[in-house]
C-alpha cells in the first residue's frame, strides 16, 4: 500500500534531526510492506489536500518559523479540512506551534497559526532543555525525547494533551500538559528525533495514515522486532526520570 506523505518546508524546519521521524515510518513502513511516498511541500506551493495521507513538519528557530508562517497561514484551510477529512499529521516543536492559533516571539510580533490545535503560544525569557518524559494514559504508554524550547504553549479548556508531564518542562512549565491531539493530528515539543525511541507512536501514527489511505479505521500493524527501539526508549526514560519531575 502506498502512503503519501507531505513534508512541510523541510529546507527550513528540521532542527535537530526532526527528517529522521520520516526515515522512521518509511522503515516501519517498508518492513510490512508499505510504500512511503514522501513529497516536498515548500513555500508557494498548494497543500495537495486529498493528496496527502500523513502531513510532517519539523521544528526551526523564530527566523524560520518567520519565513514559512505567512505561507503555512495561506494553507491553513486546505490543511484543517484535509485532516478533519481524516488525513494525519505530526508537527515537532515550531511546527507544533504554528499549527496552533499563533506565536508571539520575544520581540512581541505574531505569527499567524493555522488553528488546527486548540491552543496559543508566547515566547519565554527562559527556555526549557531537557530529556522529557509523559504519560500517555489515552494510549496506555509512555513517550520519551528530549526538549529545546522558550514558547510557553496553552492549551484551550478542554483540549487533549499528547501527555502529562512525568519529568521535565512540557508545554509550558507549569500545566503539567505536553503536546496537543485532536482528530489524528498530534504536536508535541519533544525531538530527539521523537519516532525512534517510542516505536508504538511511531506505530500509530503510521496506521492512522493507512487508515486515510483506506477510508476505515486505523489497522492493527504487526508487531516489529522492537528491542533496540525499547532500549532507546528505556534509557531516554531514565534519564528524565533522574531530573525528578517537572523542573
Amino acid at each position: 500500500m502506498r502512503i503519501r506523505v507531505g513534508h512541510l518546508y523541510p529546507d527550513y524546519l528540521n532542527i535537530y534531526a526532526d527528517r529522521g521521524n520520516i526515515a522512521v515510518l518509511a522503515e516501519r513502513a517498508r518492513r510490512r510492506g508499505h510504500e512511503l511516498e514522501v513529497r516536498a511541500i515548500g513555500l508557494g506551493d498548494d497543500a495537495q489536500a486529498g493528496d496527502v495521507d500523513l502531513y510532517y513538519v519539523g521544528g526551526g528557530q523564530d527566523r524560520e518559523q518567520e519565513l514559512v508562517a505567512p505561507d503555512l497561514a495561506r494553507k491553513a484551510a486546505p490543511l484543517r479540512s484535509a485532516v478533519e477529512n481524516g488525513a494525519a499529521m505530526l508537527a515537532v516543536c515550531g511546527g507544533y506551534q504554528l499549527i496552533g492559533r499563533s506565536y508571539r516571539d520575544v520581540a512581541g510580533a505574531e505569527l499567524p497559526g493555522i488553528g488546527l490545535l486548540p491552543l496559543a503560544t508566547v515566547a519565554g525569557s527562559r527556555r526549557m532543555i531537557g530529556d522529557v518524559l509523559l504519560d500517555c494514559a489515552w494510549a496506555g504508554r509512555t513517550l520519551a525525547g528530549f526538549e529545546n524550547h522558550a514558547g510557553r504553549t496553552i492549551l484551550d479548556p478542554g483540549a487533549e494533551p499528547l501527555g502529562r508531564v512525568l519529568a521535565g518542562f512540557g508545554n509550558d512549565g507549569e500545566t503539567g500538559f505536553e503536546g496537543c491531539r485532536h482528530l489524528r493530528a498530534y504536536g508535541t515539543y519533544l525531538h530527539g528525533p521523537l519516532l525512534p525511541r517510542n516505536p508504538w507512536f511511531a506505530d500509530r501514527v503510521l496506521a492512522d495514515a493507512l487508515a486515510h489511505v483506506t477510508g476505515g479505521d486505523p489497522p492493527e500493524l504487526e508487531p516489529l522486532d522492537d528491542e533496540l527501539e525499547r532500549a532507546a526508549h528505556h534509557v531516554s526514560a531514565e534519564r528524565a526520570r533522574s531530573r525528578g519531575g517537572r523542573s
